[in-house]
């Protein structure tokens, strides 16, 4: 099972999908999920499919976005520089020196410009921000304008790679790994027969607001729903009581945009099903896409699951493969139980 789940969260992260370019991400991931219901991608980008009892009083939306952090191209300057801004929230600190793949009119490969230390006068702690930064395809500006415009996209560039055990690293597994969760947990559940309807969402401009969420909530109107997004997984310097342990099992969201009685269905689903889980606790909104279901129409009762992740917004993201399996078995164990 490990290996599947590896070579989908593998496949899931190769096709690249920043906000509002979303489309070889959802082209891939709707691939996958058709394998156990039928999809198809709205207006917005999101990738939509159907599952249980259609009509059926209780409807539960399950919800993970597709779009990951990335660059745009702003303009060329006159010596064929690309000048960049952020889409989502790059994290600039990994950025000077990196390798990256520009999304133009064909694909190129670049570099993120970097000052050499013996030329900085000292401040090579100093980083600028991300609009002045530049990018290096080794092209001029005649050839620049020829092969890129404004609006391209550009992405770290780094391969899916397995590390030891069931841990791999990819960058864009925010959250790609909550697609791959969403598409096992649709495995497990077809063929069930089931006393809810079930929408998978898999969400579009996560990174830049919601709003893939936002109208597809809307437009699915569920009156529950489980959001599946990344978290924060033990590593140096960082608080352990602010995260989860890679290989222990999910974690359970508990905030106030949160319901309780979810919240308490997913505890008592984990313990009677022997799967591992973790509290995360937020004493106010979650920066999910939770917050936006939430409140969609008349109020949605929502859940947040969290897969720990390591290294969150940079191109060498980290998670293990065990919590993906958790996290579809819980889910899908709890949407069996609803009566």
């Amino acid at each position: 099972m490990m290996d599947e789940l590896k070579g989908l969260v593998f496949r899931l992260c190769a096709a690249p999908g920043t906000p509002g370019n979303e489309n070889a991400a959802a082209k891939a991931a709707g691939k996958e999920l058709s394998k156990y219901a039928k999809a198809h991608v709205d207006k917005m980008g999101n990738v939509i499919a159907k599952m249980g009892k259609l009509g059926a009083e209780k409807h539960i939306l399950l919800d993970a976005h597709l779009d990951q952090i990335g660059l745009i191209v702003t303009n060329i300057d006159k010596h064929g520089f690309l000048r960049v801004d952020r889409t989502g929230g790059v994290d600039r600190r990994v950025l000077p020196g990196s390798p990256v793949t520009i999304y133009g009119k064909e694909v190129l490969t670049g570099v993120v410009c970097c000052t050499p230390p013996h030329l900085s006068d000292g401040s090579e702690d100093k980083l600028v921000s991300v609009d002045k930064m530049a990018v290096d395809a080794g092209l001029s500006k005649a050839e620049a304008e020829k092969l890129v415009r404004p609006g391209d996209r550009i992405l770290l560039h780094a391969a899916p790679k397995s590390l030891l055990g069931t841990r791999v690293t990819a960058p864009g597994l925010d959250d790609r790994a909550g697609v791959a969760v969403l598409i096992r947990c649709a495995q497990l559940l077809a063929g069930c027969e089931l006393n809810c309807e079930v929408t998978v969402l898999l969400s579009s401009r996560e990174e830049v607001g919601g709003q893939g969420a936002v109208t597809g909530a809307y437009s699915v109107n569920p009156t529950h729903a489980v959001i599946v997004d990344v978290s924060f997984a033990e590593q140096p310097n960082v608080l352990p009581e602010k995260c989860g342990k890679l290989g222990g099992g999910p974690m359970i969201g508990v905030a106030p945009i949160l319901n309780r009685s979810m919240i308490d269905g997913m505890i008592e689903t984990a313990k009677k099903n022997h799967i591992p889980y973790k509290l995360d606790v937020m004493g106010g909104s979650t920066g999910t896409n939770s917050d936006e279901i939430a409140i969609t129409r008349k109020g949605v009762k929502a859940e947040l699951i969290s897969i720990p992740l390591r290294y969150m917004h940079t191109p060498v993201e980290v998670i293990d493969l065990k919590d993906v399996e958790h996290t579809a078995r819980l889910i899908a164990e709890y949407i069996k139980g609803v009566e």
